[in-house]
C-alpha cells in the first residue's frame, strides 16, 4: 500500500507531505491546486512510470525529489536536470495491482506479474504497466512489438458471454451490478450487430427504458462500465500471469480515481464511492483495497459518512493561502447533508444558493443588523429594493422569508 509521499521542488507548492490512510483517501479542494497532480505522482511512485507526460521541476528548484513509503519500504527518487529525467534505477517489485482512472477518460493499469521476464533481463520494470485510451480500451491494445496485450472491452465482453464456462462473465455482471445505482439497475443483455460496416456483435445492456448497445450509452454509464471491465480484466489477466509464472496472486489493489463523480447524476454520486469500496470483494474477499480519489462533489462526501473509518480513512483539503498551496489533513466531521457540506470548511460557500440569492440575503441580514449597505450595489441599498430582489431570486418556500417578513413588518 502507498503509505507516504514527500515532494520537494515539484508541483504547486515548494513542499508537499502526505500520509495516506490504509483504505480510503479523499482529496478535495479548489481547481488548479494539485489534486490530479498528486494522483500522477502517486502513480509514478508506485510504478516508476508517468501516466501522461513527465513532470519537469522548475529549473530554480534546488534538488527536486520524490520520497515514497510503499508497504514498509522507503524510496527516494531524485530528478536529474542533466538528462531531464527522474531516477528509475530501483530494483523493487511492487506487490499490488494499481489502476488509475484518469479524468480525461484514459486508464492506466500496473500488474507486477505481467512481463515477469523483465526480472531476468535488462528491460525496465516499467514494461509492467499499460495505458488505455477510450479507443484502445474498447477495441484492443497492442505492444510496440505488435503483441496483443488486451483484446478490448467489446471483444472480451462478448467472448466471455458466449463461453460455456461463464465464470468471468458472471464476475463482470456482478461487478456491474454492484457499481450500478440500486434504483437504476444495469442488466447485461445479449450482444447484437449494430452497424452495417462493423461486423462485430456489440455488448448491450437493458436499462429501465429499453435495450441499449454500449456504443450508445451515456458518458456516465460508459465510465462505470469501462471501470467494471478494466477491474475484471486486470484481475483475470493477473490470475493468468500467476498460472504462467507459478506465482501467488497479490492480495492488494490500489485504485487512483480522479473526480470519482465524473459524468454521474447526483443519485449515482451518492452510491458510487461506497460501491467502489465493496466491489473488489467480488473479485476476492481476501483482497485489500486502497482508494485515493479526488472529488468536488458534496454528495460524494456525504455518501462516505456511514462508511468512513478514522482508523483506515483520511480526508485531505488543498487550500490556497495567498500564493501558497497547502495540503491539510482534516479531522472527519459528519455534516449530515449535501447543503451542510457545501457550507462546510471544505467548500466554504456562505449559502447553498445562487450568487444573486446569496448577495440579496446578505444585504437583508445587513439591513436587519442596522449596518451600512454601502458595500452593496445600488439595487440593494434600501429595504424596498432588497425586498424586490428577494422576490426575484429567493423561492417562496425558502425558510429565510419567515425572518424577513417579521422584520419588515
Amino acid at each position: 500500500m502507498l503509505k507516504e509521499l514527500h515532494l520537494q521542488g515539484i508541483g504547486p507548492a515548494p513542499k508537499f507531505d502526505i500520509e495516506f490512510g490504509d483504505r480510503l483517501n479523499i482529496l478535495t479542494g479548489d481547481n488548479g491546486l494539485g489534486k490530479s497532480f498528486l494522483l500522477d505522482v502517486a502513480w509514478f511512485a508506485l510504478t516508476e512510470s508517468w501516466a501522461d507526460s513527465i513532470v519537469i521541476p522548475d529549473s530554480k528548484s534546488g534538488s527536486p525529489e520524490i520520497k515514497a513509503s510503499i508497504s514498509h519500504e522507503n524510496y527516494t527518487i531524485p530528478f536529474h536536470f542533466s538528462n531531464q529525467q527522474w531516477d528509475r534505477k530501483s530494483s523493487r517489485i511492487q506487490t499490488a495491482i494499481v489502476i488509475y482512472c484518469r479524468v480525461d477518460g484514459n486508464f492506466s493499469v500496473y500488474d507486477p506479474l505481467r512481463h515477469y521476464f523483465t526480472r531476468f533481463t535488462q528491460a525496465r520494470a516499467a514494461t509492467r504497466y499499460y495505458h488505455f485510451t477510450p479507443s484502445t480500451l474498447w477495441h484492443g491494445l497492442r505492444s510496440n512489438e505488435d503483441k496483443v496485450i488486451c483484446n478490448g472491452l467489446i471483444h472480451d465482453w462478448v467472448y466471455w458471454q458466449n463461453q460455456r464456462d461463464r465464470t468471468i462473465f458472471n464476475l463482470l455482471r456482478a461487478v456491474i451490478k454492484k457499481l450500478a445505482h440500486p434504483q437504476e439497475p444495469i442488466k447485461v443483455a445479449k450482444p447484437r450487430r449494430v452497424l452495417l460496416d462493423d461486423v462485430r456483435d456489440i455488448p448491450t445492456v437493458d436499462l429501465p427504458y429499453g435495450n441499449v448497445p454500449l456504443t450508445q450509452t451515456s458518458s456516465g454509464l460508459r465510465r462505470v462500465l469501462n471501470f467494471a471491465y478494466l477491474l475484471v480484466w486486470s484481475w483475470y489477466e493477473h490470475r493468468q500471469a500467476c498460472k504462467l509464472t507459478k506465482q501467488k496472486p497479490v492480495n492488494q489493489i490500489i485504485l487512483l480515481i480522479d473526480e470519482v463523480e465524473l459524468h454521474l447524476h447526483p443519485k449515482w454520486q451518492r452510491t458510487i464511492l461506497p460501491a467502489i469500496l465493496e466491489v473488489v470483494k467480488i473479485l476476492n474477499p481476501d483482497v485489500k483495497i486502497q482508494v485515493v480519489a479526488t472529488t468536488h462533489s458534496p454528495l460524494v462526501l456525504a455518501s462516505a459518512e456511514p462508511y468512513f473509518d478514522e482508523e483506515t480513512d483520511k480526508l485531505f483539503l488543498f487550500k490556497q493561502e495567498g500564493k501558497t498551496v497547502d495540503l491539510e489533513e482534516l479531522a472527519w466531521t459528519k455534516f449530515g447533508d449535501a447543503n451542510n457540506w457545501l457550507t462546510s470548511p471544505i467548500f466554504e460557500l456562505q449559502r447553498p444558493k445562487s450568487l444573486e440569492a446569496e448577495r440579496a440575503i446578505e444585504a437583508a441580514y445587513t439591513l436587519m443588523r442596522g449596518d451600512s449597505l454601502e458595500e452593496f450595489p445600488n439595487n440593494l441599498r434600501s429595504q424596498e429594493s432588497i425586498h424586490q430582489e428577494l422576490l426575484k431570486v429567493v423561492p417562496d418556500n425558502d425558510s429565510f422569508w419567515r425572518r424577513w417578513v417579521v422584520t419588515a413588518e
